[in-house]
């Protein structure tokens, strides 16, 4: 594209998953009801880790840590598509699109980040159980959390300035939900290549190595477990699991899935539908998933 067809846009368009105006009391009522849950049921979690004193656990604070990011994952996109909907608007500006890009890395990095640590945990648990109070102290934990926080700050800053390089031209619409850093990308009309090195580089190094680190971690646990000679140690043992294992798992097929449906542009909402799962949804089930299999939480609740 020639300079002279490249201006400083102001704004962007957000097509969502639908133009079509009668669906759109649907889609406001359905998100709606998806970030109450995920808010309501992650503070629940918060109120009941810090009130109960049994709660005060490495695994616990870990999980209040987890649902807090959750709540703040959710709030950086839906409130913004919810006020759209109900403004009849899809304008979002330049400006609120880098900011919004900037929260969604840093919250899906703190994410991925935070699950490695709670594996981590489980490990020791597992495999030192003599020794995990003294590994898993309060010191420790407040400084893995803390140097997750930093490392997820700086890459999301790098990818926000790396934005700023980028020129638009005159295609100011974007088929999605919200300004997701893949798809920015996509729009750009400058040359990108720097940006599509830094980001999957950043996606193999902050996501593929924590992975690593998670895949290790439960390789250990698992032979843990199968050296336990009752059947009853061993269900108990990998219940202990159970929970963080479905939530990364959940977790990285659909951030997978997003890196992926950009690969096959053709299919229309691909990358919209499956961004959703990791924002929206993951979140959601993740207050579920911890709560439903574990009695701690639901006799602090009660």
């Amino acid at each position: 594209m020639e300079p002279g067809n490249e201006t400083q846009i102001s704004k962007f368009h957000l097509l969502g998953l639908s133009e079509d105006p009668e669906l759109q009391p649907l889609v406001f009522g359905l998100f709606l009801c998806m970030y109450l849950i995920t808010v309501l049921g992650n503070l629940l979690i918060i109120l009941a880790v810090s009130s109960d004193s049994h709660l005060h656990t490495p695994m616990y604070f870990l999980l209040a840590n987890l649902s807090s990011v959750d709540i703040c994952f959710t709030s950086t996109t839906i409130p913004k598509m919810l006020w759209n909907i109900q403004t009849q608007s899809n304008v979002i500006s330049y400006a609120g699109c880098i900011t919004q890009i900037y929260f969604l890395i840093l919250f899906a990095g703190s994410e991925v980040f935070l699950l490695t640590v709670m594996a981590y945990d489980r490990f020791v648990a597992i495999c030192h159980p003599l020794h995990y109070t003294v590994i898993m102290n309060p010191q420790l934990c407040g400084l893995l959390v803390l140097v997750s926080w930093i490392m997820s700050i700086l890459n999301s800053l790098l990818h926000s300035l790396m934005m700023l390089r980028l020129s638009f031209c005159t295609h100011f619409q974007i088929s999605h939900l919200f300004c997701e850093l893949i798809q920015m990308i996509q729009l750009a009309c400058s040359d990108t290549f720097l940006n599509n090195l830094v980001m999957y580089f950043a996606v193999v190094l902050l996501c593929g190595g924590p992975f690593a680190g998670i895949l290790y971690s439960y390789s250990k646990i698992l032979s843990a477990i199968c050296r336990i000679s009752s059947a009853q140690g061993k269900y108990k043992a990998f219940s202990t699991c159970a929970s963080h294992l479905s939530v990364v798992s959940l977790f990285y097929c659909t951030l997978l899935g997003v890196y992926l449906s950009a690969a096959a542009p053709q299919i229309p909402h691909s990358g919209t539908v499956v961004s959703v799962m990791y924002t929206v949804v993951t979140p959601m089930l993740n207050p579920f998933i911890y709560t439903l299999r574990n009695k701690d939480i639901k006799r602090a609740l009660k």
